[in-house]
Protein backbone atom coordinates (compact mmCIF):
# COMPACT_ATOMS: atom_id res chain seq x y z
CA UNK A 1 0.00 0.00 0.00
CA UNK A 2 1.04 3.54 -1.24
CA UNK A 3 1.07 6.65 0.90
CA UNK A 4 -1.46 8.19 -2.30
CA UNK A 5 -1.99 8.32 -5.52
CA UNK A 6 -2.94 10.66 -8.22
CA UNK A 7 -5.37 10.20 -11.46
CA UNK A 8 -6.79 13.01 -14.15
CA UNK A 9 -10.17 12.61 -15.65
CA UNK A 10 -11.16 15.09 -18.56
CA UNK A 11 -14.37 17.09 -18.10
CA UNK A 12 -17.36 15.75 -20.56
CA UNK A 13 -19.46 17.66 -22.59
CA UNK A 14 -22.96 15.66 -23.64
CA UNK A 15 -23.80 16.92 -26.85
CA UNK A 16 -26.98 14.49 -26.80
CA UNK A 17 -28.22 11.86 -25.45
CA UNK A 18 -31.35 8.72 -24.84
CA UNK A 19 -31.51 7.44 -21.85
CA UNK A 20 -31.83 3.74 -20.92
CA UNK A 21 -32.62 2.38 -17.82
CA UNK A 22 -32.23 -0.87 -16.44
CA UNK A 23 -32.71 -2.55 -13.39
CA UNK A 24 -28.73 -3.85 -13.73
CA UNK A 25 -26.64 -0.84 -13.01
CA UNK A 26 -23.77 -1.67 -15.05
CA UNK A 27 -26.41 -2.26 -18.06
CA UNK A 28 -27.96 0.73 -17.57
CA UNK A 29 -26.71 3.71 -19.48
CA UNK A 30 -26.73 6.37 -22.30
CA UNK A 31 -26.47 6.22 -25.97
CA UNK A 32 -24.84 9.39 -27.54
CA UNK A 33 -21.96 11.70 -27.92
CA UNK A 34 -20.20 14.06 -26.51
CA UNK A 35 -16.30 15.60 -26.22
CA UNK A 36 -14.17 15.63 -23.27
CA UNK A 37 -11.60 18.37 -22.33
CA UNK A 38 -8.38 19.23 -21.54
CA UNK A 39 -10.20 20.56 -17.82
CA UNK A 40 -11.20 18.37 -16.01
CA UNK A 41 -10.23 16.49 -12.02
CA UNK A 42 -6.97 15.92 -10.77
CA UNK A 43 -8.37 13.45 -7.99
CA UNK A 44 -5.52 12.62 -4.80
CA UNK A 45 -6.40 9.24 -2.48
CA UNK A 46 -4.60 8.59 0.24
CA UNK A 47 -5.40 5.91 3.46
CA UNK A 48 -7.62 7.76 5.99
CA UNK A 49 -9.66 5.85 9.41
CA UNK A 50 -12.87 7.37 7.94
CA UNK A 51 -13.75 8.43 4.41
CA UNK A 52 -13.68 12.34 3.58
CA UNK A 53 -14.25 13.97 -0.04
CA UNK A 54 -13.38 17.32 -0.53
CA UNK A 55 -13.22 19.64 -4.07
CA UNK A 56 -11.01 22.27 -4.12
CA UNK A 57 -10.65 23.01 -0.44
CA UNK A 58 -14.26 22.49 0.55
CA UNK A 59 -15.47 19.47 1.72
CA UNK A 60 -18.49 18.27 -0.21
CA UNK A 61 -20.84 15.25 -0.41
CA UNK A 62 -20.32 13.11 -3.20
CA UNK A 63 -22.41 10.28 -3.22
CA UNK A 64 -20.82 8.03 -6.29
CA UNK A 65 -17.02 8.51 -4.42
CA UNK A 66 -18.40 6.78 -1.21
CA UNK A 67 -19.99 4.60 -3.36
CA UNK A 68 -16.97 2.98 -4.88
CA UNK A 69 -14.72 3.21 -1.70
CA UNK A 70 -16.96 0.88 -0.28
CA UNK A 71 -17.24 -1.44 -3.39
CA UNK A 72 -13.37 -1.37 -2.92
CA UNK A 73 -13.52 -2.02 0.85
CA UNK A 74 -11.33 1.11 1.77
CA UNK A 75 -11.97 4.13 3.73
CA UNK A 76 -9.66 6.96 1.88
CA UNK A 77 -9.44 11.09 1.81
CA UNK A 78 -10.56 12.05 -1.20
CA UNK A 79 -9.22 15.36 -2.66
CA UNK A 80 -10.26 16.80 -5.61
CA UNK A 81 -9.12 20.11 -7.43
CA UNK A 82 -10.90 21.06 -10.86
CA UNK A 83 -10.54 23.78 -13.29
CA UNK A 84 -14.78 23.02 -14.35
CA UNK A 85 -17.94 24.24 -12.06
CA UNK A 86 -19.75 21.44 -10.15
CA UNK A 87 -23.54 20.46 -11.64
CA UNK A 88 -23.51 22.63 -15.17
CA UNK A 89 -22.62 20.00 -17.57
CA UNK A 90 -19.00 18.95 -17.39
CA UNK A 91 -19.36 15.66 -15.73
CA UNK A 92 -17.66 16.69 -12.17
CA UNK A 93 -19.02 13.70 -10.28
CA UNK A 94 -18.45 11.23 -12.99
CA UNK A 95 -14.92 12.63 -12.88
CA UNK A 96 -14.60 12.52 -8.98
CA UNK A 97 -15.87 8.53 -8.90
CA UNK A 98 -13.58 7.71 -11.79
CA UNK A 99 -10.20 9.06 -10.46
CA UNK A 100 -11.20 8.09 -6.88
CA UNK A 101 -11.49 4.44 -8.57
CA UNK A 102 -8.42 4.40 -10.16
CA UNK A 103 -6.27 5.80 -7.64
CA UNK A 104 -7.48 4.12 -4.73
CA UNK A 105 -6.60 0.87 -6.44
CA UNK A 106 -3.20 2.15 -6.99
CA UNK A 107 -3.14 3.10 -2.96
CA UNK A 108 -4.95 0.22 -1.58
CA UNK A 109 -3.55 -2.03 -4.23
CA UNK A 110 -6.54 -3.98 -4.80
CA UNK A 111 -5.63 -5.66 -8.22
CA UNK A 112 -8.59 -4.30 -10.36
CA UNK A 113 -8.36 -4.50 -14.11
CA UNK A 114 -9.26 -1.02 -15.75
CA UNK A 115 -12.88 -2.28 -17.04
CA UNK A 116 -13.73 -2.89 -13.88
CA UNK A 117 -13.15 0.50 -11.85
CA UNK A 118 -14.67 1.92 -14.80
CA UNK A 119 -17.40 -0.04 -13.88
CA UNK A 120 -17.23 0.07 -10.22
CA UNK A 121 -17.82 3.84 -11.28
CA UNK A 122 -20.11 3.88 -13.81
CA UNK A 123 -22.43 2.06 -11.53
CA UNK A 124 -22.15 4.20 -8.58
CA UNK A 125 -22.81 7.27 -11.18
CA UNK A 126 -26.64 5.75 -12.10
CA UNK A 127 -27.49 5.20 -8.80
CA UNK A 128 -26.91 8.22 -7.85
CA UNK A 129 -28.89 9.41 -10.50
CA UNK A 130 -25.75 12.07 -11.11
CA UNK A 131 -25.25 11.12 -14.75
CA UNK A 132 -25.26 7.49 -17.21
CA UNK A 133 -22.50 8.16 -19.52
CA UNK A 134 -20.19 10.33 -18.50
CA UNK A 135 -17.52 7.64 -17.17
CA UNK A 136 -16.87 5.85 -20.13
CA UNK A 137 -16.96 8.63 -22.10
CA UNK A 138 -14.16 10.02 -19.27
CA UNK A 139 -12.40 6.84 -19.44
CA UNK A 140 -11.86 6.96 -23.32
CA UNK A 141 -11.26 10.59 -24.45
CA UNK A 142 -11.16 12.16 -27.46
CA UNK A 143 -14.81 13.35 -28.82
CA UNK A 144 -16.60 9.41 -27.61
CA UNK A 145 -19.96 8.11 -29.70
CA UNK A 146 -21.97 5.92 -27.25
CA UNK A 147 -22.97 3.37 -29.71
CA UNK A 148 -24.60 1.08 -26.97
CA UNK A 149 -25.20 2.02 -23.07
CA UNK A 150 -23.73 1.00 -20.18
CA UNK A 151 -20.41 0.02 -19.19
CA UNK A 152 -17.65 -1.78 -20.62
CA UNK A 153 -18.95 -5.27 -20.46
CA UNK A 154 -21.95 -4.13 -21.76
CA UNK A 155 -21.86 -0.46 -23.63
CA UNK A 156 -19.77 -0.51 -27.16
CA UNK A 157 -18.07 2.74 -27.82
CA UNK A 158 -16.87 4.48 -31.53
CA UNK A 159 -15.41 8.03 -31.55
CA UNK A 160 -15.29 11.33 -33.78
CA UNK A 161 -11.37 11.75 -34.91
CA UNK A 162 -11.33 15.31 -34.30
CA UNK A 163 -9.33 17.36 -31.50
CA UNK A 164 -10.67 20.84 -32.08
CA UNK A 165 -10.14 23.60 -29.24
CA UNK A 166 -12.94 24.76 -27.37
CA UNK A 167 -14.51 27.35 -25.27
CA UNK A 168 -17.43 27.43 -22.80
CA UNK A 169 -19.26 29.80 -20.50
CA UNK A 170 -20.81 28.67 -17.82
CA UNK A 171 -24.26 30.98 -16.37
CA UNK A 172 -25.39 27.95 -13.90
CA UNK A 173 -26.19 24.66 -13.11
CA UNK A 174 -29.36 22.26 -14.15
CA UNK A 175 -30.09 19.33 -11.82
CA UNK A 176 -29.32 15.74 -13.93
CA UNK A 177 -31.58 13.31 -11.53
CA UNK A 178 -34.17 15.93 -11.89
CA UNK A 179 -34.30 15.50 -15.62
CA UNK A 180 -33.63 11.83 -15.23
CA UNK A 181 -35.81 10.87 -12.98
CA UNK A 182 -38.45 12.89 -14.91
CA UNK A 183 -40.36 11.75 -17.91
CA UNK A 184 -37.49 11.32 -20.62
CA UNK A 185 -39.56 10.04 -23.61
CA UNK A 186 -38.77 13.24 -25.50
CA UNK A 187 -35.89 13.51 -24.65
CA UNK A 188 -34.77 10.13 -25.71
CA UNK A 189 -36.40 10.38 -29.02
CA UNK A 190 -34.64 13.47 -29.89
CA UNK A 191 -31.10 11.67 -28.67
CA UNK A 192 -31.93 8.16 -30.44
CA UNK A 193 -32.43 10.93 -33.90
CA UNK A 194 -28.99 12.95 -33.10
CA UNK A 195 -27.21 9.75 -33.31
CA UNK A 196 -28.49 8.41 -36.23
CA UNK A 197 -27.61 11.38 -38.32
CA UNK A 198 -23.90 11.78 -36.10
CA UNK A 199 -23.06 8.25 -36.96
CA UNK A 200 -24.05 8.50 -40.92
CA UNK A 201 -21.74 11.54 -41.23
CA UNK A 202 -19.52 11.30 -37.64
CA UNK A 203 -18.16 14.86 -38.23
CA UNK A 204 -17.66 18.06 -35.38
CA UNK A 205 -19.71 20.06 -37.87
CA UNK A 206 -22.26 17.40 -37.96
CA UNK A 207 -22.15 16.99 -34.41
CA UNK A 208 -22.46 20.07 -33.08
CA UNK A 209 -25.46 20.40 -35.05
CA UNK A 210 -26.99 17.36 -33.80
CA UNK A 211 -26.85 18.56 -30.14
CA UNK A 212 -28.23 22.31 -31.20
CA UNK A 213 -31.37 20.05 -32.26
CA UNK A 214 -31.49 17.86 -29.70
CA UNK A 215 -31.72 20.67 -27.29
CA UNK A 216 -34.34 22.15 -29.23
CA UNK A 217 -36.40 19.00 -29.59
CA UNK A 218 -35.87 17.81 -26.20
CA UNK A 219 -37.07 21.16 -24.38
CA UNK A 220 -34.02 22.15 -22.48
CA UNK A 221 -32.54 25.48 -23.95
CA UNK A 222 -33.07 28.29 -21.29
CA UNK A 223 -32.97 31.74 -23.00
CA UNK A 224 -29.27 33.10 -21.59
CA UNK A 225 -28.27 29.81 -23.45
CA UNK A 226 -30.50 29.92 -26.03
CA UNK A 227 -29.23 33.74 -26.63
CA UNK A 228 -25.54 32.90 -26.27
CA UNK A 229 -25.86 30.18 -29.12
CA UNK A 230 -27.47 32.78 -31.39
CA UNK A 231 -24.42 35.31 -30.67
CA UNK A 232 -21.71 32.63 -31.72
CA UNK A 233 -23.56 31.75 -34.60
CA UNK A 234 -24.34 35.56 -36.06
CA UNK A 235 -20.20 35.66 -35.37
CA UNK A 236 -19.77 33.36 -38.03
CA UNK A 237 -18.81 30.65 -34.97
CA UNK A 238 -20.65 26.93 -34.07
CA UNK A 239 -21.72 26.54 -30.86
CA UNK A 240 -24.54 24.40 -28.58
CA UNK A 241 -25.40 23.57 -24.94
CA UNK A 242 -23.34 21.06 -22.64
CA UNK A 243 -26.34 18.51 -21.41
CA UNK A 244 -26.97 18.85 -18.48
CA UNK A 245 -26.12 22.32 -17.46
CA UNK A 246 -26.95 25.94 -18.12
CA UNK A 247 -23.84 26.02 -20.42
CA UNK A 248 -22.44 26.62 -23.90
CA UNK A 249 -19.88 25.10 -26.15
CA UNK A 250 -18.38 26.74 -29.02
CA UNK A 251 -15.71 25.16 -31.40
CA UNK A 252 -12.46 27.28 -31.86
CA UNK A 253 -13.03 31.35 -31.04
CA UNK A 254 -17.10 31.45 -31.18
CA UNK A 255 -17.58 32.64 -28.15
CA UNK A 256 -14.69 35.11 -28.06
CA UNK A 257 -15.76 35.96 -31.26
CA UNK A 258 -19.12 36.67 -30.43
CA UNK A 259 -18.08 39.24 -27.10
CA UNK A 260 -18.28 36.75 -24.25
CA UNK A 261 -15.73 36.29 -21.81
CA UNK A 262 -14.94 32.55 -22.07
CA UNK A 263 -12.66 29.84 -20.67
CA UNK A 264 -10.82 28.32 -23.14
CA UNK A 265 -9.26 24.21 -23.51
CA UNK A 266 -8.78 21.75 -25.79
CA UNK A 267 -10.54 18.53 -26.61
CA UNK A 268 -8.37 16.01 -24.24
CA UNK A 269 -6.38 13.32 -26.74
CA UNK A 270 -6.65 10.89 -24.28
CA UNK A 271 -8.80 9.27 -21.45
CA UNK A 272 -8.37 9.12 -17.88
CA UNK A 273 -4.74 8.53 -16.41
CA UNK A 274 -3.38 7.46 -13.19
CA UNK A 275 -0.28 10.02 -12.56
CA UNK A 276 1.22 8.10 -9.82
CA UNK A 277 1.32 5.34 -7.55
Amino acid sequence: MSDDATAFVPGHVTGFFSAHPADDPAVAGSRGAGLTLSHGVTVTVEPAQETTVSLDGEAVEMPPVADVLRALGVTAAVDAESDLPLGAGFGVSGAMALGTALAANAVFGCGRSENELVTLAHVAEVRAGTGLGDVVAQARGGMPVRVEPGAPDYGRMDGIPARPEIEYVAFGGLSTADVLSGDTTALTAAGETALEALRAEPTLDRFVAESRRFARDADLLTDRVEAAIEDVRAAGGDGSMAMLGETVFAVGSGLSDAGYDPERCRVHPAGSTLRSE
